[in-house]
């Protein structure tokens, strides 16, 4: 599994001429203009790091979305490799997922099957206590509220970040699915370092063989 982090207010404008037209409407359509601009920035570069790992131009690639939104590649025919287009459809081994809080984009990778990931940076006063009871269950929410104010809100983002890795894991979608941050499951949950007020997650449907991590973006 190879895991990439971008600060994605340093991606050059140039590189979201890879997007699609559709891509590009979504952008336009977010209510405040830099929300789209990060959203256009986080998909453009997905594409120019899937092209590098596929050896195709990433202007090129295009996307299946599945039941609950989880973009992935769709399978290729066989003459997509110069080959006879009558054979069935072959899936390509690689897995992707993404994640992007304000300006930090994290993005993994992986031929072990099906993969997640998310990031949260620390946003304005929620309702932590409430919000862990209807996602985490009552267990989860007693153990937070017995916390301090500061660290019940950074262990609420750690378990957010693992739940939401596993189910977009699974494709079932953001906030679907049983708690999963407490690793209990079958899946293979990690949270990745990050900077103070922040956290991060990975989960894949078993352990990967090494999981790398690099910085990237920047152009």
């Amino acid at each position: 599994m190879h895991v990439w982090r971008a600060d994605l207010q340093r991606i050059p404008e140039r590189l979201t001429e890879l997007l699609s037209p559709d891509e590009r409407k979504r952008a336009a359509g977010f209510a405040r203009g830099r929300d789209g601009r990060l959203w256009a920035r986080s998909r453009a570069l997905l594409r120019e790091l899937l092209g590098g790992y596929l050896q195709v131009g990433g202007r090129g690639l295009r996307f299946a979305t599945g039941p609950h939104g989880k973009p992935a590649l769709p399978p290729r025919r066989p003459g997509a490799a110069g080959l006879s287009d009558t054979g069935p459809p072959e899936r390509t081994p690689l897995e992707f997922n993404l994640s992007h809080s304000a300006g930090l984009g994290l993005y993994a990778f992986s031929t072990a099957g099906p993969v997640g990931v998310d990031v949260e940076l620390e946003r304005r006063s929620i309702d932590a206590l409430a919000l862990a009871a209807r996602t985490f269950g009552r267990a989860e929410a007693e153990r937070l509220e017995r916390l301090d104010p500061a660290a019940r809100e950074q262990e609420f983002r750690r378990a957010w970040v693992r739940h939401e890795a596993a189910v977009k894991c699974l494709g079932t979608g953001i906030g679907a699915g049983p708690y999963a941050g407490s690793g209990g499951g079958t899946q293979w949950i990690a949270e990745l370092e990050m900077e103070t007020g922040a956290a991060a997650a990975v989960a894949l449907g078993t352990a990967p063989s090494e999981l790398r991590c690099w910085e990237g973006g920047a152009g």
